[in-house]
């Protein structure tokens, strides 16, 4: 063992006259524990509601969408088996989208209507798993017309709505409904509304407000019909096989189908969301880094009395023939141990408590009986946490490298010592 290794541990044993200092050095190890462990647990919780936040996203939405410069697009079956061939492409749908307003009795909701194939659009999108009561194929003629009639009631199209609209409007599986479209027919008094009626044939919850209130899901055909759009569609919404290559893939469809048509991914679409919680968790991570910076001062503050108190120490060392380079390596040793153990136990408690939150939340709640977040306000069945290993080696090397520039003026001062000052009273 080197001996400025050996003297560096021995003066971590603090001397019984000596132990405030000791007290300090507990102090500063426990302060980069605890700054190292809230990073690593808030970091863990961002990332998992950012995870969460995308797969409900992606859970909706498909990967890409192609749409057409101002228009419809028309003989759209030949530009999804175009589209369907393309590298990475694994699978395609048409959808229809369009604002229209939702009646029922006296309540009145404006929602965004959407046109799929129940056949094709579960290979895209995951709202078949949103399903909480029916399912997509009640959307076809031969399936949910008939299934979801009341008895002594003719049958009417089927309308999936997600469980905000369903309360917002009063609805039940079963229950009449009348969608009004503003682009309606032209008479002498004017343009009149358009007005269909449909029944409820499932109820969708994706987690997410905006979608659950604001969505609601026809029939292509019937889209097209109620529309009068004839056998044109909106756009084509695509799956594919990597979802964080949609961007490129979104350049390659614009530059082979020309300035018709465009493609937009999900992250464009998204692009706002996206960018709040990727800057939000960079700024939680400077500002819990304070923390282990507060925690540097800390060990700063330690080797600062401790040279103070060991000024005989080292001009004795300096008599017998060490360097000052040999002291400075001393102090410099001393606190990188306590960076370093601070680091590991802050490492070892942060992912314990990360792994284990959901279960240690519930515990919380049990026992106090105060709920740290509402599943109404915040839709969440769990509480997200991820733990990313490259998110904890940069966490461990950012504390080790602040507490390893903490020591550095200490350690300076301490090799600057001259033995004949020291020793001049003795």
């Amino acid at each position: 063992m080197p001996y400025e290794l050996l003297i560096s541990l021995r003066y971590l044993k603090a001397k019984r006259k000596s132990a405030f200092i000791s007290i300090i050095t507990v102090i500063s190890t426990a302060g980069v524990a605890l700054g190292v462990m809230a990073l690593i647990i808030v970091l863990a919780v961002m990332t998992g509601f950012e995870q969460d936040l995308k797969e409900k996203i992606l859970g909706t939405n498909a990967h890409v969408v192609v749409l057409k410069n101002g228009g419809t697009i028309s003989e759209y079956d030949g530009l999804m088996a175009r589209l369907g061939k393309m590298d990475g492409v694994v699978a395609a749908t048409p959808f229809i989208y369009n604002q229209v307003m939702l009646t029922s009795g006296k309540h009145v909701s404006g929602v965004v209507l959407r046109g799929i194939d129940p056949q094709t659009d579960v290979k895209v999108t995951n709202l078949h798993k949103s399903m909480v009561e029916g399912n997509l194929q009640n959307l076809l003629p031969e399936h949910g017309t008939i299934s979801i009639a009341r008895k002594g009631e003719p049958p009417v199209p089927g309308l999936i709505i997600g469980r905000e609209l369903a309360k917002n409007l009063n609805l039940f599986v079963g229950d009449r409904v009348n969608v009004v479209s503003p682009m309606g027919n032209i008479t002498p008094l004017g343009m009149v509304p358009k007005m269909k009626g449909f029944r409820v044939a499932g109820i969708f919850n994706t987690g997410m407000f905006e979608y659950d209130s604001t969505l609601a899901y026809v029939e292509l055909k019937e889209a097209q019909s109620f529309l009068g759009l004839g056998e044109t569609v909106t756009g084509i919404q695509l799956k594919v096989a990597d979802v964080y290559a949609t961007g490129e893939l979104a350049r390659k469809i614009n530059r082979e189908l020309g300035l018709e048509y465009f493609a937009r991914d999900w992250m464009q679409m998204n692009k706002n969301i996206l960018f709040a919680l990727k800057t939000e968790k960079v700024v939680m991570f400077i500002i819990l880094t304070l923390i282990v910076l507060v925690a540097a001062f800390g060990i700063a503050s330690t080797l600062f009395m401790l040279v103070m108190e060991k000024n005989k120490d080292i001009a004795i060392l300096k008599s017998m023939g060490a360097s000052g380079s040999s002291i400075m390596k001393i102090f410099i040793m001393e606190g990188l141990i306590i960076g370093v153990s601070g680091t590991l136990v802050g490492v070892i408690s942060g992912l314990l408590v990360a792994k284990n939150l959901e279960g240690i939340v519930a515990f919380v709640q049990r026992l106090t009986g105060f709920e740290l977040f509402s599943r109404d306000v915040y839709y969440l069945d769990r509480f997200p946490s991820q733990v990313v290993p490259m998110d904890v080696c940069i966490i461990s090397l950012t504390a080790i490298v602040i507490s390893f520039v903490a020591t550095l003026y200490p350690s300076w001062q301490a090799s600057r010592l001259l033995p004949s000052e020291a020793l001049r009273y003795e």
